[in-house]
């Protein structure tokens, strides 16, 4: 059964923009899945980090694959990309994270749903509410997940800047 996935994107090494539009074109390659809509690209700053500004993006899918499999899927196109992960919030060429799939809840050690952190994320919010404004996030230990419109309601002016047009 065919179900939608957001996949956020982001990247800041070498030419962040042309590398999201090459994950992008490599998704929609992908056998088991079909690319519906995909957002505007932004420019963010490093959130708790160094280095030069990410360029971000979200992706709406519709696949048959289980969340499990498709983060799988998305850390193999990570590597592909030549992502290294040798520390945390460190630059990156290709970041893919599974933000949403179908409504699911999960946690697991290897993957929670939805993403524990988008909800807070101007650079997740902002393209996600590009493409569906009704997706429902919220922190792992909340009884209710509220829609990315209300959480993108949340950001403050100065969350809202850093996020510009790419």
């Amino acid at each position: 059964m065919l179900g939608s996935a957001y996949i956020a994107l982001g990247a800041n090494l070498s030419d962040p923009g042309k590398a999201l539009e090459r994950a992008i074109n490599r998704l929609s390659e992908l056998a088991d899945l079909h690319l519906r809509r995909r957002s505007r690209f932004y420019r963010t700053v490093p959130i708790d980090a160094t280095g030069p500004d990410f360029c971000n993006a979200v992706v709406e899918v519709s696949t048959g694959l289980c969340p499990s499999t498709l983060m799988a899927v998305l850390l193999s196109l990570e590597s592909e990309f030549g992502r290294t992960r040798l520390a945390r919030h460190a630059p990156r060429t290709l970041d893919l994270d599974l933000i949403a799939q179908s409504g699911q809840r999960l946690e697991s050690d290897a993957l929670t749903l939805p993403h524990p952190r988008a909800h807070g994320r101007a650079f997740v919010l902002i393209p996600l509410c590009e493409l569906d404004d009704t997706v429902l996030l919220g922190p792992p230990d909340s009884k209710t997940l509220q829609p990315a419109s209300f959480w993108c309601a949340q950001l403050s002016p100065t969350q809202r800047e850093q996020v510009t047009a790419w």
